[in-house]
């Protein structure tokens, strides 16, 4: 338990709750970006390790709140419809990380970064890529592949995934359902490899669980502003959160340089 208490001082702590509350506000909105926040957030008053084991907890239980947020019937049939898109970006996003060990770092932030930014821009500015709704097997198949490619080579996932569902139209509760689904998933994978890596453990374990209740109460908040937007707000906030990503992708991929 000594790791908990010997973090830091009051406003330390104070400060970390402030983080996951905002964290979660933005999930709440968006459907994303919580970890990117909670690590940038957490590490300037904690070591890198500790944020981490902070962020994993919290992480866990609001994919599950989101993804089971209109009910477990809800969220399987999100599944079922973008089982093409989950199953190809899920296989070929094993499949890229093995190409990890041989391209350089900042090669991987600065390839998805400025693709991230282009593609939130130019939506921004009614010239993005728009996909139909419906497209068919092997086109969800490809957009799956896709957005396993850059989840595979940067660890990444969120980003990538959100432009397909927004390029889509993808009605703003089912982009959150699918979001849920996905991180959720992605989160619980996150909870045993740390376990086994030995960042979750005995010592930091409390400092994981104590931030729960401040990212809980910032989604709570976040999804009842989301429930005030409609489908273009949602969709536009949505995108500057996305152009928010990529441009701290390429600036983390320039600083590795």
């Amino acid at each position: 338990m000594e790791a908990f208490f010997d973090i830091g001082p009051l406003w330390g702590w104070a400060f970390a709750f402030g983080v996951a509350i905002c964290a979660g506000m933005v999930k709440g909105v968006v459907g994303f970006a919580m970890p990117t926040v909670l690590i940038a957030g957490l590490s300037s008053v904690m070591a890198p390790d500790l944020a981490l084991a902070g962020l994993i907890l919290p992480t866990l239980a609001t994919n599950l709140w989101q993804a089971l947020r209109q009910g477990a019937g809800a969220a399987l049939a999100s599944v079922l419809r973008f089982r093409v898109f989950l199953a190809a970006g899920g296989v070929v996003m094993v499949l890229a990380a093995q190409l990890v060990p041989v391209l350089p770092p900042a090669g991987m932030l600065l390839f998805i970064g400025p693709l991230i930014t282009l593609y939130a821009l130019s939506t921004l500015f009614g010239r993005g890529l728009r996909l139909p709704p419906d497209p068919g097997p092997r086109g969800e198949a490809a957009m799956g592949a896709l957005a396993g490619v850059f989840g595979g080579i940067s660890g990444m996932w969120g980003p990538p995934t959100v432009a397909m569902l927004t390029a889509r139209g993808t009605e703003k509760k089912e982009q959150m359902r699918v979001q849920g689904v996905i991180y959720g998933l992605g989160a619980l994978a996150l909870v045993g490899a740390h376990i086994g890596s030995g960042v979750l453990r005995a010592e930091t374990l409390p400092l994981s669980l104590g931030m729960m209740p401040p990212a809980l109460l910032g989604i709570w908040i976040g999804f009842r502003l989301q429930d005030r937007f409609d489908q273009t707000t949602f969709r536009r906030m949505t995108l500057w959160v996305l152009l928010i990503a990529g441009l701290n992708l390429i600036r983390r991929g320039i600083m590795i340089l």
